[in-house]
């Protein structure tokens, strides 16, 4: 299956507060936020949630090359061959040699709740480039994930047009967008993709039902932290478990990795019961390392640690080959 990630490529910076966030909120000046919080650690990561998608698909050795779509800016240069050596078809990234690349500043607390903020540097040019154009051939499904929003819409209506298959997975870019802008993705995705609080939002700004979500939407795909996720085909729902973890380090981008294996997974033709669990193994190589891309495994590595707890029933013999 040829896939094309289109959505943000950025740095991520990521810092630790060793306190609660919710401690240093005072609930009656709610309307008069003034905090800052004094981090212990900052360190510097690739990023972004399409790049983080593209990269653990790349590890899976999604065939062909998952291409990342997306703009980056004049400081891109060794990231592109970072994601190029991990398996990852950047050439339909364009480069805009006028900005920096887009950068992703989070500080996660004690209990792992986050407080993020997103420059979008070279990612505001993505409104720029259509599919057409940046892609040599028509994809078999596109995933669209959060970008400018403009190009986000563009894009949808691209797919639609064309008959190409896509993942809507608009997440961080719910809280920006409109409840029209949403249900005009909604309603033409194939599958659709979020965390619970961003399913809550969708619901609050369409006005929609969870049931007319599920009923109108092919594939409906929630994610629930650490009580997994729930992936809802038709009348069918499958409740996928978290693949227990070694240590949990940072949960940023495990969502993104989650997303790779469902996209692996259906790439391969599987049902969503596998490509779920394949998912839920990727998400806890995620949450076991700080960043976003510093997880590494080989196929081989990957299939034995999924059968300590799964049966794939043999299925994962062609990650092998």
């Amino acid at each position: 299956m040829d896939i094309a990630i289109t959505g943000s490529i950025a740095y991520d910076y990521l810092m630790r507060f060793p306190g609660k966030f919710q401690d240093q909120i005072v609930p009656d000046k709610i309307d008069r936020i003034s905090l800052s919080f004094l981090v212990d650690e900052m360190t510097k990561h690739f990023g972004g949630v399409a790049a983080n998608i593209a990269y653990t698909l790349g590890l899976l050795r999604h065939t062909p090359r998952p291409k990342l779509v997306g703009t980056a800016g004049k400081d891109f240069g060794d990231y592109r061959k970072w994601l190029d050596e991990a398996g990852v078809d950047t050439s339909t990234v364009r480069q805009i040699d006028d900005v920096f690349t887009a950068s992703f500043f989070v500080n996660t607390d004690a209990v792992n709740n986050q407080i993020a903020s997103f420059y979008t540097g070279a990612m505001a040019w993505a409104r720029h480039f259509t599919l057409a154009e940046l892609l040599p051939q028509k994809p078999d499904l596109v995933v669209i994930s959060p970008n400018d929003p403009i190009a986000m819409q563009h894009y949808t209506t691209e797919c639609h047009d064309a008959g190409i298959a896509f993942m809507y997975d608009p997440s961080q870019q719910v809280a920006r967008m409109d409840g029209e802008s949403l249900r005009y993705g909604i309603e033409r995705a194939e599958i659709l993709v979020c965390n619970e609080y961003e399913f809550e939002l969708i619901m609050q700004k369409t006005r929609m039902s969870s049931a007319e979500i599920i009923n109108l939407v092919p594939v409906v795909i929630i994610t629930l932290g650490s009580e997994g996720a729930h992936i809802f085909q038709n009348d069918l729902k499958i409740e996928i478990p978290i693949f227990p973890v070694s240590r949990i380090v940072d949960p940023t981008g495990v969502g993104d990795a989650f997303r790779a294996g469902l996209l692996r997974g259906r790439g391969a033709g599987w049902d969503w019961e596998l490509c779920g669990r394949i998912g839920a193994l990727c998400a806890a190589y995620a949450l076991e390392h700080n960043g976003t891309q510093n997880h590494r495994f080989t196929p081989a590595e990957f299939v034995a640690r999924f059968r300590t707890v799964f049966d794939d029933q043999g299925r994962l013999d062609s990650l092998l080959d």
